[in-house]
């Protein structure tokens, strides 16, 4: 009978203990890796600007510069420059940096494309932050001529392409 009782006993710390276990786990902290960017047409100029948003901590890691320095803004010019191309209608667009600011947890990137006429397919490489984080998602939501589309990127589809 005690025998009984202590095998109940080590089964009820055994359960306690995983119980315990998945409650301390899931006060973990979680980092979630991702960048939004903003596509506008602007009619009257034929561009398409691009604003995008990232944590000022992954980005700062991926270029390996202090976002409080200097030569942070050029560093992230090249690194958008280096990792984001655009295509309309199939032919490369060249990417003009119009900026960026740093605003706490967050940076904000600023660039554009001219000599956009119309639209009939847009094609974006986004591997911004992929290859520093595996986890990486970046989104672009397109707004054109009252159209509103949405692009996805992640490691393995790094490459995206919408009609209108």
């Amino acid at each position: 009978m005690i025998v009984n009782l202590l095998i109940k006993m080590k089964k009820i710390i055994y359960i306690t203990g995983i119980l315990t276990f998945f409650v301390l786990m899931s006060f973990t902290y979680v980092d979630f890796f991702s960048s939004m960017t903003k596509v506008d047409y602007i009619d009257g100029s034929k561009t398409l600007k691009f604003t995008t948003k990232m944590n000022t901590n992954h980005i700062s890691d991926a270029i390996k510069i202090n976002p409080n320095t200097a030569g942070f803004e050029a560093e992230v010019k090249k690194y958008v420059n280096n990792n984001f191309d655009v295509y309309v209608n199939g032919s490369p667009k060249t990417i003009t940096f119009t900026g960026s600011q740093v605003s706490g947890e967050t940076v904000w990137v600023y660039f554009e494309t001219g000599g956009v006429s119309d639209i009939n397919t847009l094609k974006i490489k986004n591997t911004i932050l992929l290859s520093a984080f595996p986890k990486q998602i970046n989104l672009v939501n397109i707004a054109y001529k009252g159209n509103q589309k949405t692009m996805n990127f992640q490691r393995g589809k790094e490459v995206n392409e919408v009609s209108f």
